[in-house]
């Protein structure tokens, strides 16, 4: 749509910036918190760049208060942050450990303090590792109780003072790379009976603790964040178009379908029919799954690139289970499933030194799509760029960084024009942090921490980007000064 003008952002408009526990906090083993999947996976040979750990990471366990000074000097409007389940059940089912809950306790305090509104997500991916020995994690049905029951702790413990809630962060990817790409826990690779089966215990325990909270705190909002990759057709052939649609069925209504409308697309349904990789549903699961559909209040976005979709032959290309984890560009290879789609590079698009597509139009679809489709309020819960930063003299100077968010602000001001309803902006990161696979050379935040690949070198003290000055402005102006 073209407008005259713009109204611009909302005055109540939350800018906010975002982390996940095993990113930052480090502290893996203290005060009674028990190891998680991650800390299990990353000490195997091989799996993370230069075998980085979150033992330490940036340690925002011991400086947290230096960390939501630093945002309060922003002018941070809202912190997005993940509760760690090991640190509040170390077993994921046994005895609640106090102190974990204390340590929140006093970061939520210290946020409110300041006048940042918290928002919480329950589930950032580190699971306790001993669900996984006691009855392998999400491919049991088990973990659904068992994740209800830690999220019901968090909501009865938090919600006088959190009112923003996300269950699950990226749930496409944990599962995609866990049981697809043998990237992530558990390491499996293409076990696409189970990844389905375990989508569908993360849905239902999803479903199940969103009406949990909207019990416990009725006024709460609650949503989910999807890592929302949204696609273009490669040309104007229709097989490629129909095959756009496979892509977008497979990829992306799958789950948001589910978390709007309680239910699966029926194109996608038909589709793992046929390859008999249907999930199994107990009596009931339908009704629970479309209850909590209706209480959802907003849908969560994760959102860094674009990709092209092209029709693939049978026996055309598949998926090597390969990612740039090193930043040396054009490592990327191409990847497709056989007799629907594969996903060639974007010619007309720039990408990041880890091959990922920089496209702030894509930001702009991924709202118009969501409310088309569903009408739902939205919240970016992610996006940000990873890029090699250079600490020289004191100073950090990112301009690509300015320009990536820049951009992209200015797409989600115009879909803010459309009739989108955004009511927050969180950019990954605030801190640097450890970056999962890619270890700590691919940074995100606006505040530098000094720390390398060695997990004993660098003082972890904080410096401020030339970034951080430019969004303290930016959320000055209320967006209107880029």
């Amino acid at each position: 749509m073209y407008f005259d003008r713009s109204n611009g952002f909302p005055k109540d408009f939350l800018w906010g910036s975002a982390s996940a526990a095993y990113q930052i906090e480090g502290a893996w083993n203290e005060d009674g918190k028990g190891p998680s999947n991650w800390d299990q996976f990353v000490r195997i040979p091989g799996k993370t760049f230069k075998a980085t750990t979150g033992d330490k990471a940036v340690d925002h366990y011991h400086r947290y208060k230096e960390d939501v000074a630093l945002m309060a000097e922003m002018g941070l409007k809202t912190y997005r942050f993940s509760i760690s389940w090991p640190r509040i059940i170390p077993d994921g089912n046994g005895e609640i450990n106090e102190k974990g809950l204390q340590f929140y306790d006093d970061l939520i305090n210290e946020l409110v303090k300041y006048g940042i509104v918290p928002m919480v997500t329950v589930y950032h991916w580190d699971m306790p590792q001993a669900l996984e020995e006691q009855y392998h994690g999400w491919e049991s049905r088990r973990i659904v109780d068992d994740f209800v029951r830690y999220a019901k702790v968090l909501f009865e413990r938090y919600s006088d003072r959190v009112k923003h809630w996300i269950i699950m962060n990226e749930q496409n990817v944990f599962t995609g790379l866990g049981w697809n790409a043998g990237m992530h826990p558990p390491g499996k690779v293409d076990d696409q009976k189970m990844f389905y089966q375990v989508n569908h215990h993360a849905f239902m325990a999803h479903a199940k603790s969103v009406i949990a909270l909207k019990e416990i705190c009725p006024d709460a909002k609650v949503g989910s964040s999807f890592a929302y990759t949204p696609s273009y057709a490669f040309d104007r052939k229709p097989e490629n178009a129909m095959a756009k649609m496979d892509y977008d069925d497979l990829n992306n209504f799958y789950w948001m379908d589910m978390y709007a409308y309680g239910r699966y697309p029926r194109a996608a349904a038909a589709y793992l029919k046929s390859k008999d990789l249907t999930p199994v549903m107990e009596d009931g699961d339908e009704d629970i799954l479309r209850k909590a559909a209706g209480l959802i209040d907003f849908m969560g976005v994760n959102y860094y690139q674009s990709c092209v979709v092209e029709h693939n032959p049978i026996d055309g290309v598949g998926t090597t289970h390969e990612m740039n984890t090193t930043g040396k560009k054009g490592t990327a290879k191409v990847q497709g499933v056989p007799g629907l789609y594969k996903n060639p590079a974007n010619e007309f698009l720039p990408t990041t030194d880890w091959d990922w597509t920089i496209d702030p139009m894509g930001l702009r679809m991924c709202c118009r799509q969501i409310t088309s489709r569903y009408d739902l309020p939205i919240v970016i819960s992610e996006n940000g760029l990873g890029a090699f930063d250079k600490f020289e003299d004191g100073e950090i100077h990112d301009p690509y960084r300015i320009d990536y968010l820049k951009h992209h602000i200015e797409e989600l001001k115009k879909a803010c024009d459309d009739g989108c309803r955004v009511l927050a902006y969180c950019t990954w990161s605030y801190t640097d942090l450890l970056s999962w696979l890619n270890g700590y050379q691919k940074r995100y935040g606006f505040v530098y921490v000094d720390r390398e690949e060695d997990e004993n070198s660098g003082t972890l003290n904080r410096y401020k980007k030339d970034s951080y000055y430019w969004y303290k402005h930016v959320i000055e102006t209320n967006g209107e000064e880029l």
